[in-house]
């Protein structure tokens, strides 16, 4: 019997700033999965969200790291801030096709982005390199991967939170406190950011 391929998993995203949710569908990922890695790969630029200038790299960087902190088998990858510009998600599958030729590879993507994954850059290949992990939105329906897209969709998630709401709260002057790591909410509030 040959040896049962890696499973790694690939989380992208602003990460603007990382909160609750985020790390509830890594460990729903690991688990669901059994990855034996997440990395999480925060973009430069979305191309999504054109006209939407995130939080600078360096505060976002320090926000994941934060949260992350401790937690074996999360890693940080800085390839899409290093390489600065819009993070198109095709060039990061193939860096990790070429470091990892043996592994399947999972990225996780939320449920709004499942109907535009066809209008994404070389999209076919995109398809063959990666295995899709659709993270749902509670409340909301199931989603189906468009062809020649596969993948799962995740179960165990009931959490709903989004970067935008944190953003919104702090500008509010409402608490955090819960929606993201302690030591993310410290942060924030010290630094004044989102103000």
């Amino acid at each position: 019997m040959g040896a049962t391929r890696q499973r790694i998993g690939l989380f992208g995203g602003s990460y603007d700033p990382v909160h609750c949710r985020h790390l509830l569908v890594a460990q729903a990922a690991c688990e669901e999965l059994g990855l034996g890695r997440l990395f999480f790969i925060p973009a430069a630029r979305s191309p999504f969200k054109p006209g939407q200038v995130p939080a600078s790299e360096a505060i976002r960087l320090r926000l994941l790291r934060l949260a992350l902190a401790g937690q074996s088998q999360y890693e940080v990858d800085e390839q899409e801030i290093r390489r600065g510009g819009i993070s198109y998600t095709i060039q990061t599958a193939r860096s990790y096709a070429g470091l990892f030729p043996e592994a399947d590879l999972y990225y996780l993507v939320g449920a709004d982005h499942v109907p535009t994954l066809p209008a994404w850059r070389e999209a076919e290949e995109l398809a063959k390199l990666l295995t899709f992990v659709v993270i749902p939105r509670p409340g909301r329906e199931s989603v189906s991967l468009p062809a020649p897209f596969r993948g799962v969709e995740l179960k165990g998630i009931p959490f709903g939170v989004a970067s935008s709401q944190i953003r919104q709260r702090v500008k509010m002057g409402m608490t955090i406190r819960g929606l993201v790591p302690d030591a993310v909410a410290e942060a924030i509030e010290n630094s004044g950011l989102y103000l």
